[in-house]
């Protein structure tokens, strides 16, 4: 395996790490440095590696977001206003696999497009005292799907789409 599969392996497995992108440069422009005994040219991989590692984390944690997103959206668009029902998503990678109840408070009927404003729980945990958080999004027909419509709670709860 080579050393960019290896730092590739440790960037996924660090995704949720704060400092993922830093711990994989620090390697790669160490290793680099050693291979070249150039200290600059260390620094330089380093630099790149780390921006390259940074933006690979941010796309896979947004392409996981929205499949969170989507898979509540879908939930609601296929219920009835004061309905609620169970949302789960199952991600390739079955790490952050989240679920909660999702109850439709309102329709908003507009020229545009059928939107419905939903409530919904994301419940940390399977235990039977796993904490559970609350949000309230809104929701609209995008053809035959239904879709996120509000940047809302997205600020706190999903970060990496802002």
């Amino acid at each position: 395996m080579t050393l960019l599969g290896m730092m590739a392996i440790l960037a996924v497995s660090l995704a949720g790490c704060k400092y993922a992108g830093d711990l994989v440069a620090a390697g790669a422009g160490g290793a680099s440095a050693a291979a070249t005994a150039n200290p600059a040219v260390g620094v330089a991989v380093g630099i790149a590696v780390q921006a390259a590692t940074q933006a690979a984390i941010e796309y896979v944690m947004r392409k996981r977001q929205q499949a969170e997103q989507d898979a509540i959206a879908e939930t609601v668009g296929a219920m009835n206003v004061d309905e609620s029902q169970s949302w789960r998503i199952r991600h390739d990678i079955p790490i952050g696999n989240e679920h909660g109840t999702v109850r439709v408070t309102r329709e908003i009927p507009n020229s545009l497009a059928i939107c419905k404003e939903a409530v919904f729980s994301v419940i940390n945990g399977n235990r039977p005292d796993s904490s559970r958080a609350w949000y309230v999004t809104t929701v609209c027909r995008q053809g035959r799907r239904w879709k996120w419509a509000v940047a809302e709670p997205a600020v706190e709860r999903w970060g990496f789409l802002q």
